[in-house]
């Protein structure tokens, strides 16, 4: 997964809309996002995983905390998110439940949380938050544990891919590059090694 562009609106410490294009940053796919303590280094990597799953990129982070406290009122709080996988573009757009002002009279109302995933070919995009996260993780080959651990670590839980099990760290990278097909070649030579000895033995 390449990201291409990401649009934050009124997103964590964000109170406007901020546009980063990757695509300025060149080809050679590394770049270093620094920055000052508190400077919004972590919610770029938030609002993508937010895209992406609907979660932030860390547990430290609650999707219910992203609404810019600093972003006025009238200003709508979302995520639009353009990316590539396997040549390919995909865009996603999502937003949190929040308390917005009402466009007709007094008072708030509770902006539900929503999503909608645009192809890149004829197919309707998808316009539900779950469905949006299915589509996705199913898209990527990965749901939103697995992309935590793996494609966007963030400050502090490097360690737990380290730390997990052998087991699970095997499920991730098979399925990150597509080695079922030699799991199966190898289950099949376990059963056939298995059969060849009982006919042995008989």
């Amino acid at each position: 997964m390449k990201p291409e562009k990401l649009v934050i609106s009124a997103f964590g410490p964000y109170a406007g809309r901020t546009e980063i294009d990757f695509t300025k940053l060149g080809g050679q796919g590394i770049y270093l996002i620094t920055g000052d303590t508190g400077a919004g280094k972590t919610t770029i990597f938030d609002a993508i995983t937010f895209a992406l799953y609907g979660e932030a990129s860390g547990q430290v982070r609650d999707s219910a905390m992203f609404r810019s406290k600093y972003a006025a009122e009238e200003i709508e709080t979302y995520v639009e998110f353009l990316f590539s996988w396997r040549g390919k573009s995909y865009q996603v757009i999502r937003n949190p439940e929040y308390l917005a002002r009402k466009k007709r009279g007094t008072g708030y109302t509770v902006r539900k949380s929503d999503a909608t995933l645009v192809y890149p070919d004829e197919r309707l995009p998808g316009t539900k938050a779950k469905e949006v996260t299915r589509a996705v993780t199913e898209l990527l080959g990965l749901d939103y544990r697995q992309f935590t651990q793996i494609a966007m670590i963030a400050q502090g839980d490097f360690l737990k891919l380290l730390h997990a099990e052998s087991k699970e760290r095997k499920k991730i990278f098979s399925q990150i590059f597509q080695t079922q097909i030699y799991w199966r070649i190898q289950e099949a030579l376990k059963e056939k090694g298995k059969n060849l000895y009982i006919a042995l033995k008989e």
